[in-house]
């Protein structure tokens, strides 16, 4: 008698768990708003650079009609664009190299080691996330061209931005390291493991979502930065953000060719961001999970 009532129970409770899962329509509401102002701006100019300038000044909102190629052949047949871009890959390659190497060195012993003034010291880098590099923009700039006569090189921007990069990087690295069990480490330790071969055999393949994570960060800010290599790069040494400032200066009657220009800057570092997302999530799941 009674368990068919406690059967009848557990099917009622079923579509109210479903309802809870899906969301509600305000929710995805509001996110179709918010993917249509982030995407509408990108896919405008995408399909911008597929008409002609009498189509844009024609009908500015209008899609193309016929659809036309110049644009974009344009832009890649120029050697500038693929001298920026060599000189944007190496700089964000460098940065996150930096980065993650340095990252996950100084999250270790802040996650894993108990001594006298951790917490202070990880509090550097919490207070690091406040602080814009737009604020040492000037200190920064004597330092990497006066004093260490690294103006206008690759390195000399990868360095400041890995710096800048540190404070979110060591933020997320640490509760992902911290989560891994300590009884993995003592055994490890049984074995004869020391705690430098723990980090390099063990700890750093384990914590490959976290280290994904940042390194995609530091990668797209990298490829994303325009104040400090306009600073510090000239001529044939500039990335990508200041080749679309000087096309769109150089070329400003030329509004479907700027869209062109523009597209095929964004389009490596979106593409990246998108296919390295599920890991992203993962690494920050792990992170908050720690």
């Amino acid at each position: 008698m009674h368990a068919p009532s406690t059967n009848g129970r557990a099917h009622e409770r079923l579509p109210r768990r479903r309802s809870a899962r899906g969301g509600s329509p305000v929710v995805y509401g509001i996110a179709l708003v918010v993917a249509a102002l982030t995407l509408g701006p990108v896919l405008y100019g995408v399909l911008g650079g597929f008409r002609t300038n009498a189509q844009i000044a024609q009908d500015p909102s209008g899609l193309p009609s016929p659809w036309v190629l110049d644009n974009y052949i344009g832009v890649l047949t120029g050697a500038n664009f693929w001298q920026y871009a060599l000189n944007s890959t190496v700089v964000a390659v460098l940065t996150t190299a930096i980065t993650v190497v340095f990252g996950v060195m100084a999250a270790y012993p802040l996650a894993r080691y108990q001594f006298k003034g951790r917490e202070g010291l990880f509090m550097v880098f919490v207070v690091g996330l406040l602080f814009p590099a737009t604020v040492a923009i000037v200190p920064l700039f004597i330092l990497i061209t006066q004093n260490l006569q690294l103006g206008n090189t690759w390195i000399g921007v990868a360095l400041p931005q890995a710096a800048f990069a540190l404070p979110v990087t060591v933020v997320i690295l640490r509760p992902f390291l911290a989560a891994i069990p300590m009884e993995l480490e003592e055994a490890a330790q049984l074995d004869g493991t020391s705690r430098i071969g723990f980090f390099w055999r063990i700890l750093l393949p384990l914590s490959g979502p976290g280290m994904v994570t940042v390194g995609v960060l530091a990668f797209v800010g990298s490829w994303n930065a325009y104040l400090l290599p306009l600073l510090l790069l000239q001529s044939d040494m500039k990335t990508l953000p200041l080749g679309v400032a000087d096309f769109s200066s150089e070329h400003a009657s030329d509004t479907a060719g700027v869209f062109a220009f523009t597209t095929l800057a964004m389009i490596p570092a979106l593409v990246f961001f998108l296919a390295m997302q599920r890991r992203i999530v993962s690494g920050l799941t792990g992170a908050v999970k720690g």
